[in-house]
């Protein structure tokens, strides 16, 4: 394939964005916040008894290669998923694939990844994007995080994509091997955003929606009874989860706030869907105020106020359960 002909997108989240990339060189140009929206990414997760560098998992949105699942199946789009047994197979597939002038997304951990600073080199290994070219020993890889398209060598890319741990990502490659090109959207639009509105509202366990942020909050008061350390050390992951792994919890409300607004223009600028969107919108920087709380308190040689983190946090779900509700309200018509 003429490298020329695939287009390099900046996006704010990977995968929703490598989707976003795929589909248009496949023949489907969506939005980042509507693929973001039709695969009903957004929720809240957390999840005490699985442990991240030590600490409780903290998500903001649905699990890894659920945005790349739910498209498929939303918009009834053919994908192609392989991993592989061995690093040998998949470094041959990747080439065969690439010969064949196919452009394939494949998840990777960042610590791996020769173009990443050191300083923002950490083991996750959820990590997408796109490999569209190879160039003697070199991969063009589309990195939806970074400005420009980016390069790396063979040896680097293996690592990355078959690190080892939590989520490995033996290999995995995806690519469309068929795309509709006319699309109804606006059935699908109602669907995906009910489901996101009952699954945060409604949800009966405690660790997912709206209930797991109150779980959380919780959790944060009892940060009193511990040692000054260890509490410190799990606000802090509270906002790495929420401002460093993806776009965080500000920004998922951000980009599912703009698949409001854009939902809303298919549907004659329904007035619903706005107000949803500006509460979307108000959600996200009630998260950001939260992160600069926590950074605040976590910095200041005084005594943490855990309550005052605690209720913030409430104050959220409440704030999000009436974007919830409100989105309800929309009916089509």
């Amino acid at each position: 394939m003429n490298v020329t002909e695939f287009k390099h997108s900046h996006s704010a989240h990977c995968e929703s964005g490598v989707m976003v990339s795929l589909l248009r060189h496949y023949g489907l140009n969506l939005s980042e916040p509507m693929i973001f929206g039709l695969s009903s990414a957004l929720t809240f997760a957390y999840l005490p008894f699985i442990k991240i560098g030590g600490m409780p998992l903290v998500a903001y949105r649905n699990l890894p290669k659920s945005i790349i699942k739910n498209i498929q199946k939303n918009l009834k789009i053919k994908m192609k998923l392989e991993t592989f047994s061995s690093k040998e197979k998949g470094e041959a597939r990747l080439d065969e694939l690439l010969s064949e002038g196919k452009v394939t997304g494949a998840q990777t951990s960042v610590y791996w990844l020769p173009y990443f600073p050191p300083e923002m080199r950490f083991h996750f290994n959820a990590h997408n994007l796109v490999i569209y070219a190879k160039e003697s020993d070199n991969y063009l890889i589309s990195d939806p995080v970074f400005e420009h398209s980016v390069k790396s060598d063979k040896a680097s890319l293996s690592k990355a994509r078959f690190a080892k741990g939590m989520m490995a990502p033996k290999g995995l490659l995806y690519y469309p091997t068929f795309v509709p090109q006319n699309i109804d959207l606006q059935p699908i639009i109602i669907k995906t955003m009910k489901k996101t509105a009952k699954a945060m509202l409604n949800t009966p366990v405690p660790i997912s929606g709206l209930k797991a942020i109150k779980y959380l909050a919780k959790s944060i008061l009892k940060l009193e009874s511990k040692d000054e350390k260890y509490a410190k050390l799990y606000l802090g992951h509270i906002v790495r989860m929420q401002e460093e792994i993806g776009t965080g919890g500000a920004g998922f409300r951000y980009i599912y706030a703009s698949f409001l607004q854009e939902s809303s223009t298919l549907f004659n600028n329904d007035s619903t869907l706005q107000e949803a969107s500006t509460m979307m919108l108000e959600v996200g920087d009630k998260w950001r105020e939260f992160a600069l709380l926590i950074a605040k308190a976590i910095k200041s040689k005084k005594p943490i106020d855990f309550t005052s983190i605690s209720n913030m946090l409430m104050s959220i779900s409440d704030e999000e359960a009436k974007v919830y509700t409100k989105m309800l309200e929309f009916t089509g018509k």
